[in-house]
């Protein structure tokens, strides 16, 4: 018992010590008592701390200094403090990574529509929202709407386009062939594809792209995002009884345009938030059709009107170049049909800006 009284004696009297050498610190310049700016009070506390400690452990050497005190303390503690700081880093170590939050930034895709000879339009309006400075983050196209789609998807600028398609010849990409099964057997088609992309693959190019067709076995909608780009233009643009259908694999197709002339919910699908339709599908040539394939092709021109009907409705912009009068299989008339293109586009600024600014006033454009 007298033992006991003793080292809580003595402790009391270490307590009192290491209280009198603190004040025996001199303050920094600017600083208040205790020196480094620590206060005396909380100071005295954390050494009254490590005093019960080394009273508990016995040592009763009134000759200690707060120094040596926390010496002791310390070294006492060191395996103790080492081993909470791996477990720590351990646990943390196993917790589950943060997520970031999904980007905000707005996808706006251009979806080009099917319609032969009349895709020459499509040029016309990215033109315009090219010079207008629309960002396009994503390129769907079905059947002509694929073939202009591609190039630009790879990096041709409008203008570089315009002067493709002015120079281009209907032996360029048309291979004709006894009929069976379709007059043009696309091979031709898919090798200038391939050239001009100088046999870059799909997702390869400077803008995600998408072609559209239909596998005719099943009749379902077929995205090529991926893979070889001249044999996605082709089977995008292989309009039934004109083109033999191309086998790829175990599956056969034809024209995107049996199923989804303008491709609207495969944007969508495929992540866009804002999609800017071009519909050449409009209106119908007055001419009588000359030949068997003039006749095919004004046949789909009417079938395709009436099909992108229930999907332009779910786009947030329509741009309809009058390209009706135009038939889908005269080459002459392209100048005719990108101004037209470009006069649609022009006209639809307005509602694009009115998109655009809506995103931006929401944080989700630059």
């Amino acid at each position: 018992m007298a033992d006991e009284e003793k080292r809580v004696e003595s402790a009391d009297i270490l307590n009192v010590t290491a209280a009198q050498k603190v004040r025996e610190f001199p303050p920094r310049q600017g600083e208040g008592e205790g020196g480094d700016g620590v206060p005396e009070e909380q100071l005295i506390k954390y050494i009254q701390v490590i005093g019960n400690y080394l009273k508990e452990k016995g040592y009763e050497n009134m000759q200690l200094t707060p120094l040596l005190m926390g010496k002791i303390f310390l070294r006492d503690h060191l395996f103790r403090l080492a081993a909470i700081i791996c477990l720590t880093m351990l646990v943390a170590g196993c917790l589950p990574k943060a997520i970031p939050p999904p980007s905000t930034q707005a996808k706006i895709a251009v979806v080009l529509g099917a319609g032969a000879a009349k895709g020459f339009a499509h040029i016309g309006v990215l033109k315009v929202l090219e010079a207008q400075k629309v960002p396009i983050h994503m390129i769907v196209g079905t059947s002509a709407g694929s073939f202009v789609g591609s190039l630009y998807a790879y990096g041709y600028n409008a203008y570089q386009l315009q002067g493709l398609a002015m120079s281009l010849e209907k032996d360029d990409v048309a291979d004709f062939t006894l009929p069976d099964n379709g007059f043009l057997k696309g091979e031709k088609l898919q090798q200038y594809v391939n050239k001009a992309v100088r046999g870059a693959s799909i997702e390869k190019f400077r803008i995600p792209f998408h072609a559209v067709a239909t596998n005719i076995q099943t009749g379902e909608e077929m995205v090529f995002g991926q893979g070889n780009a001249g044999m996605a233009v082709r089977a995008s643009c292989s309009v039934p009884g004109v083109f033999q259908p191309p086998r790829f694999g175990s599956a056969v197709y034809v024209d995107g345009g049996v199923v989804a002339p303008v491709a609207v919910e495969a944007a969508k699908k495929f992540g866009a938030d804002v999609v800017i339709a071009v519909d050449i599908s409009g209106g119908v040539s007055p001419t009588a059709p000359q030949n068997t394939i003039d006749t095919i092709l004004k046949a789909i021109d009417i079938m395709y009107n009436r099909i992108a009907a229930s999907h332009l409705s779910k786009a947030d912009v329509v741009i309809r170049p009058n390209v009706g009068y135009i038939s889908g299989a005269d080459l002459s008339r392209r100048h005719e049909a990108i101004l037209e293109g470009e006069k649609a586009a022009l006209a639809a600024m307005p509602a694009i800006q009115q998109v655009l600014a809506k995103l931006r006033q929401e944080g989700r454009l630059p």
